[in-house]
């Protein structure tokens, strides 16, 4: 990942401190949080937790309360420690901090479950810095990809360099059955392939394209739909085929690689390079 500056992380902070991210199978994944670490520190005893939201101000989690938690709670005057752990993807070891905090509300999780409660938590300190970048990059990249969701990069041998792509050479699956394909461009809401096939065969079929990418190793699996054809001049047995991705399959970790891409400086150097830099997919 890129190097985040006091700077930056004193504008994400400022940014977004009050948006609330719900936990999910994808941001879970896309930031490496590891659910099953986290857990409240009440005094001297842990009480595991489930983590069910967070934001840079709070979070909420879910805890069973049945062993004594709740007098343990009005004994520490409702002061806990939450703690998270996250993966490092340049680094095998995990890292792991406290966040102190204060209960400020309790209710029952469930008219099934009368034990398990549903805490909110208000954060007595400004976060450690490693949580306002983990959030901070994520919901940077998803307001990104929404602004600039058919802004193209081009691919060529200095791109693929740059945007950490471990080649164009890749797969596309249609019907499931695997297809080689040469990436041509790529936005956060689809992609522009080199295929071998004829177009009123594959226009409007739905497919999966798989997009890897290096330092660190990612591989996503995006699913779309090929919108588009254009012929490829002196060739009738290949096309440029445009694929646009199902919004609501889009991993978050491709929007993160590609906002990290437009935020340096070589993507800066090439977003006025031609109309190719803006045409829609």
């Amino acid at each position: 990942m890129a190097i985040v500056t006091s700077q930056q992380i004193i504008r994400y902070y400022n940014q977004f401190k009050q948006i609330e991210v719900t936990f999910n199978k994808n941001i879970t994944s896309a930031i490496g949080f590891l659910p099953r670490e986290s857990y409240l520190k009440c005094g001297d005893d842990h009480w595991p937790c489930i983590v069910y939201s967070i934001s840079m101000t709070g979070a909420k989690v879910i805890v069973n309360n049945k062993i004594k938690f709740s007098e343990k709670l009005k004994a520490t005057n409702n002061l806990v420690n939450l703690r998270l752990s996250f993966e490092q993807k340049e680094n095998s070891q995990p890292i792991t901090f406290f966040v102190s905090s204060k209960v400020v509300g309790s209710t029952p999780y469930g008219q099934e479950n009368p034990t398990v409660s549903f805490l909110t938590l208000e954060y007595t300190h400004r976060p450690p810095d490693t949580l306002i970048e983990t959030l901070g990059t994520l919901l940077e990249a998803s307001i990104t990809a929404h602004k600039r969701k058919e802004q193209r990069i081009v691919i060529n041998e200095k791109i693929l360099h740059y945007l950490k792509l471990k080649e164009n050479n890749t797969l596309i699956y249609i019907q499931k059955v695997p297809r080689k394909c040469i990436l041509r461009d790529l936005s956060f809401s689809g992609a522009k392939v080199i295929l071998m096939g004829v177009a009123k065969f594959l226009l409007n079929k739905q497919v999966e394209i798989k997009i890897e990418f290096e330092d660190p190793l990612e591989q996503f699996v995006i699913p779309g739909q090929i919108v588009r054809y254009e012929p490829v001049e002196g060739r009738k047995d290949i096309g440029a085929f445009a694929i646009h991705f199902d919004e609501k399959a889009i991993p978050l970790g491709y929007k993160m690689r590609l906002n990290e891409f437009l935020k340096s400086s070589i993507a800066k150097n090439i977003e006025t390079a031609g109309p190719d830099a803006g045409e829609k997919n």
